[in-house]
């Protein structure tokens, strides 16, 4: 008892002291609090995060509380500049990045430090009363804008008063005409007597307005008729078309903006012809490029190919790169992946201009490759690539912060702004995407080739619909029934663990790669239709002596497969893939574009991006990505400026399988692609949070899947579906399949099969074997065939470990099926009722 009233007296104590104030509850990342304003909230995470943290900190003045500090993160070593002067919002300053974009007048170091001043004596009463110091003061005000604003001293003269109401307006800031004559009104002040403190941000950002104005009346003097000036007649070597000349005035002019012309449009062109009216209108001396590694040869080429300027490629160890970035070239191309280790030597390089191409390589804000990009500094940047969207909105936002940082806003403030939520704050769509397309009108320029190249040949996409064989669909339905208990779970706890969520991964990727063949899971057996198919295809292509086609599949086994059809029948290829050394990939495209008996381009994702190949007048998917970006990449290789021949796009589909499902899915990531940059619907609607989200889209894919068509038995199909059929529409066998997809989905749920399910499993259980018994005798019968070894080889065919012998491995059916057979084998043996025997 005497225990409790002693803390009962030390608590009242404390409370006397002041010492245990009630803290507000903290508040969650994952939603906004109810009747809690945006900012509000977004500052009330910066205090919690803040004062939480063990920073390092300096006081740099004499001041204890109104100073300047310096605040280290241990963490990341990094060291920010806080100019403490009040308790609000607005009051203070701090250096890093976040302070500068979020618009909210104070950051996680302003909390920290001001969390560890209000501990001092009096030092929360002073922070209350606020700081207003004798000096007057011009800075940089971090609104929706930046502004220079002026903030008077507690002895500010009327002198000086009177002078500032020249040059800023009623609210203290600097007026759009006084930027030039910014000097002039500094000099007025000092001649005033009076004490004026000009920080560093506001006579930066004073410079860089002024140079901007200065930069387009130089364009404007040296292109006075705009595209139709002489000056674009000698820019580059060859000559531009209309709207190249327009993306080229247009990224020269911004200094810093994104070009995301559709894929084709030759935005490589456009880049070094804006380039070259800097470097002759402001005299830029150093261009860097950034560029996936497989394409730095390529801009190498491009560069000297189209202007006069010298380039020298990057790469090597690291004291290789070393010198080549102190040579004396134009251009320096360096690729995405060395930014982290090369950051000293472009700082220390100084340049002038840098182009991000295929910037879709930073539009993931949280990765090391944007983080350090975005660390990179210039004047002037031109930001590349035809897909700036791709899933999410943050990733347009991500790839613009490159370009102007402030000019979306905080990601917070972008988001709420834009994203539909439901009462758990889950994202369920997106809303006024064509405000977006208007605010990036300063910064942004797209076009499409519909609006651009009439001339353009005609493109002409196929769908092809490929029947699964037997083993294929195995594969494919084992790794369902994994999918559909993961989703069940989903559905009931609305939470995945991580292991959960890789089998979920694993399982969508297998039933992805069977769709292909059994090759790509277990690199043995060879069941599936696609690449018999792709020879057919090709065979007749090939009719035509100078066709050339680009097959894409997203893995190097698929292509291994075609590699053993495409050598039993001498036809030459390349394949390009991710592991193929960077300074080989250039001799590979040389050797299709040159050598006219090399006829196809085998190619992985990597390929995907950035190439040109026009000379091809065919594409083939074996498969299909998750992104109809992606696939238009792979398109966009082919179908752009320079091909004068219309082009063919062919996608296998193994029907009723996942890809048949995903059809859907790549229609509505291009109607939110549409609607932010190409004038589409204003609000696209989908529905969860993020993992939500996912799960959601692969229960549609999963759920959605078209029944199947009639399998194939054999390893391959005689012939391919060119149109969807669609089930129960009364036609045909797709009518027939269509009538089956409920007991199918049943099962898949958790049901046991139906007997009419489980006696066509054994009927075709023993096609299958009767089927390959023929295949083995055929084999054995004619061991000279002239299939390849691969398209001979079974898996049914063992030997005894210890004596050699050959022997039958033959699958076993399901439970059901082999119950069936039971059955079926006790009928034809049991004696019947009424017989002799009996």
């Amino acid at each position: 008892m005497e225990s409790v009233i002693a803390e009962e007296l030390n608590s009242f104590r404390r409370v006397v002291k002041g010492k245990n104030k009630v803290q507000p509850p903290k508040v969650t990342r994952l939603k906004k609090p109810e009747g809690m304003a945006l900012e509000e909230w977004q500052i009330a995470l910066r205090r919690d995060y803040g004062r939480e943290q063990k920073f390092g900190l300096k006081n740099l003045g004499s001041d204890p509380i109104f100073s300047e500090f310096s605040v280290t993160n241990p963490q990341s070593g990094g060291t920010y500049r806080v100019l403490i002067r009040g308790r609000n919002p607005g009051d203070n300053y701090c250096s890093c990045p976040d302070f500068s974009v979020n618009t909210l007048g104070t950051c996680k170091h302003i909390e920290f430090t001001l969390a560890k001043l209000e501990r001092k004596r009096s030092g929360l009463a002073l922070l209350k009363r606020g700081f207003r110091p004798e000096y007057s003061e011009v800075y940089l005000r971090y609104n929706a804008k930046r502004e220079v604003a002026f903030r008077p001293g507690a002895a500010c003269p009327p002198a000086l008063l009177k002078i500032v109401r020249r040059y800023f307006d009623g609210q203290q800031i600097l007026k759009p005409e006084a930027y030039v004559r910014f000097e002039k009104f500094l000099k007025e002040a000092q001649a005033a007597g009076a004490e004026l403190r000009c920080y560093e941000e506001a006579i930066g950002y004073v410079a860089q307005v002024r140079d901007e104005q200065r930069r387009r009346r130089l364009i404007d003097e040296a292109c006075p008729e705009g595209i139709q000036s002489p000056a674009f007649l000698n820019l580059i070597k060859v000559p531009m078309y209309e709207y190249q000349r327009e993306g080229a005035l247009f990224t020269a002019k911004s200094g810093r903006s994104l070009l995301a012309d559709d894929m084709g449009l030759g935005k490589t062109v456009q880049a070094l012809a804006a380039a070259e009216i800097l470097a002759r209108t402001v005299g830029i001396q150093r261009v860097l490029v950034v560029c996936p590694t497989s394409l730095k040869h390529q801009w190498k080429q491009e560069i000297e190919k189209f202007t006069e300027r010298s380039a020298e490629v990057i790469e090597g160890a690291l004291a290789v790169r070393s010198k080549g970035y102190r040579s004396e070239t134009f251009y320096k191309i360096t690729n995405y992946d060395v930014i982290h280790r090369d950051l000293e030597l472009i700082h220390a390089w100084e340049p002038d201009l840098i182009v991000l191409d295929e910037a879709q390589r930073i539009k993931n804000w949280k990765t090391r490759t944007a983080q350090n990009v975005k660390k990179l500094r210039s004047e002037y940047a031109i930001v590349l690539t035809g897909t700036p969207l791709e899933n999410r909105l943050e990733e347009l936002h991500s790839i613009v912060q490159f370009v102007d940082r402030y000019h979306l806003g905080p990601l917070f403030r972008f988001l709420d702004e834009h994203q539909s939520t439901d009462e758990l704050g889950k994202v369920t769509g997106y809303r006024n995407l064509s405000k977006i397309s208007q605010t990036l009108k300063s910064v942004l320029l797209r076009r499409n080739k519909k609006e651009v190249l009439t001339q353009l040949p005609e493109r002409i996409d196929k769908n092809f619909f490929v029947p699964m064989t037997e083993p294929q669909m195995q594969h494919h339905d084992d790794n369902r029934d994994i999918v559909v208990r993961i989703v069940a779970k989903w559905r009931r706890y609305k939470f995945l663990s991580e292991a959960d969520q890789r089998r979920l991964m694993i399982a969508l990727q297998f039933m992805r790669m069977s769709c292909n063949s059994t090759y790509l899971l277990d690199k043995t057996t060879d069941f599936g239709v696609k690449a018999d198919e792709l020879v057919s295809l090709l065979g007749e292509i090939f009719e035509r002596p100078d066709a050339k086609v680009v097959v894409f599949s997203q893995w190097v086994r698929t292509h291994e497969i075609l590699e053993g059809r495409f050598k039993a029948r001498k036809w030459k290829y390349v394949l390009f893939h991710g592991g193929v050394p960077g300074r080989k990939r250039k001799d590979l495209i040389q050797q299709f574009k040159e050598d006219p008996d090399c006829r196809v381009f085998l190619s992985t994702d990597a390929g995907g991006v950035g190439l040109n190949l026009q000379n091809a007048s065919a594409v083939v998917n074996m498969d299909q990505p998750w992104n109809p970006a992606v696939l238009e990449q792979r398109i966009g290789r082919v179908h752009r400026l320079g091909q004068h021949r219309p082009i063919q796009v062919v996608n296998f589909i193994a029907q009723g399988t996942i890809e048949h499902g995903m059809l859907n899915l790549l229609r509505f990531k291009k109607s939110m692609f549409a609607g932010v940059l190409d004038g589409g619907e204003d609000e696209v609607f989908l529905g969860g949070s993020r993992l939500s989200q996912f799960m959601e889209t692969v229960e549609n894919v999963s759920g959605g899947i078209p029944a199947p068509m009639p399998r194939e038995t054999g390893n391959g199909a005689e012939a391919a579906q060119a149109d969807d059929p669609t089930p129960g529409d009364g036609k045909g066998e797709a009518a027939a399949v269509g009538k089956t997809a409920p007991a199918r989905k049943d099962r898949l749920a958790g049901q046991p099969m139906s007997d009419q399910e489980v006696w066509a499993k054994t009927i075709s259980a023993g096609l299958s074997l009767l089927q390959r018994f023929g295949e083995i005798l055929q084999t054995t019968a004619h061991p000279s065939s002239d299939k390849a070894p691969s398209e001979r080889s079974t898996p049914l065919i063992a030997r005894d470990e210890t004596t050699g012998e050959p022997f039958l491995k033959l699958p076993v059916p399901k439970p059901e099926v082999l119950q069936k057979i039971a059955d079926l084998l006790a009928a034809f043996t049991t004696p019947t009722h009424g017989s002799p025997s009996a």
